[in-house]
């Protein structure tokens, strides 16, 4: 296998070179001003990441989110990864994930006070959120690391813990979007998916291979999960608390259709310490009626009367959209929520970082110098 792996990277090299050579000469085109960043008088925070996925993206737009929203208002824009849409739409409680993603529209089910919409334009969302806003404090853009037509004062970027950056290549050999080097252009750098005991050795040997700018502060965060939720609101369904879910007795088939499984199955083990099954699915899959026949058959070979499905808050948003899955199997089906929590006892320094900036930038802040 790891000889296989050698062979695909020497086979894929020559096309890493070509595409690292394009992303190179793009970037220090949109540097040197040949190639113009659009300006808007409204502070702008983009999350995104180098790597290809699994960087936890959306729990950090919904940090920043639940952070902003009291004081500000907030509209969070995505391309919406996947959807079968085109365009600009506002994301609504009635949406589909089909329609607008599903990150998207998680993260208007867990903000529904908060404006949330997709466009592969950037440019163009911004511009119909600002003319369907008139008080918009602040835009998070999601996914918006490359995204260079914007100009943006405050990005974020995302590294993967069990990912680290220095150790991959550039498409397709490796994973990387980008050079290294592009993280330059961050102001905050963020390692996420952190173990929750992270030792400080272990961070300053990571701070010692990232090597950060001085102009950029370098957080660690970690996944929290909550306890499991039905997926489906079944008021007479009879396992439908979560809170006395854990059980060692317990079978657990594990349904994910994520970037890292690994992660979400370590977590459950922690609690079940045996009889853990999975069924994988790619990364956003659109779960078809062949998909939940799948899942089905392989529950039903589970030998318990005490069995649950768990799966991801993602894997949620597009499961109580499909029209396949039966009121037995519905009464089944829970979810574990996430949430990122910083280590360190950093939160206050990151909070008050991006209070802040947006408090100083807002539109009718006379300290915000940028124009339309």
């Amino acid at each position: 296998m790891r000889k296989t792996k050698i062979f695909l990277r020497i086979l894929l090299l020559p096309f890493s070179i070509i595409y690292g050579i394009a992303i190179y000469i793009r970037n220090r085109l949109y540097d040197y001003n040949i190639l113009i960043s659009k300006s808007f008088r409204v502070p702008i925070i983009s999350v995104g990441n180098i790597t290809v996925g699994g960087t936890g993206k959306t729990p950090h737009i919904e940090y920043l989110t639940e952070l902003l929203k009291n004081e500000f208002s907030v509209a969070a824009l995505s391309r919406g990864y996947k959807r079968k849409s085109k365009g600009f739409q506002f994301v609504t409680g009635d949406s589909s994930s089909r329609m607008v993603g599903d990150e998207p529209l998680q993260v208007k089910t867990k903000n529904p006070d908060v404006t949330v919409a997709v466009d592969a334009s950037r440019v163009r969302g911004i511009k119909k959120l600002r003319n369907s806003q008139e008080n918009l404090d602040v835009v998070l853009l999601d996914d918006a690391y490359q995204h260079r037509k914007v100009n943006v004062n405050l990005s974020i970027l995302l590294i993967n813990y069990n990912k680290p950056i220095y150790k991959d290549f550039i498409l397709p050999t490796g994973n990387l979007r980008e050079q290294v080097f592009e993280k330059k252009r961050a102001n905050i750098i963020i390692v996420t998916k952190s173990p929750y005991d992270l030792q400080p050795i272990q961070r300053r040997l990571i701070l010692s291979k990232i090597k950060p700018y001085p102009y950029q502060k370098v957080f660690f965060t970690t996944l929290e999960y909550g306890k499991p939720e039905p997926v489906f609101d079944l008021s007479d369904a009879v396992n439908n608390n979560g809170n006395e879910l854990w059980d060692d007795e317990l079978s657990v088939l594990s349904v994910t259709g994520i970037a890292e499984p690994k992660l979400f199955e370590k977590y459950i083990s922690d609690y079940i310490s045996k009889n853990i099954y999975s069924v994988n699915f790619a990364d956003h899959r659109i779960f078809s009626s062949g998909d939940i026949e799948k899942i089905k058959k392989r529950f039903d070979t589970i030998d318990n009367d005490k069995k649950v499905i768990l799966t991801t808050e993602k894997d949620a948003v597009r499961l109580r959209e499909n029209r396949h899955i039966d009121y037995e199997l519905k009464a089944k089906l829970y979810y574990i929520p996430i949430k990122v929590k910083f280590l360190n006892n950093r939160t206050d320094d990151f909070n008050k970082q991006i209070i802040e900036y947006v408090r100083k930038n807002k539109k009718h802040s006379f300290l915000y110098p940028q124009k339309d």
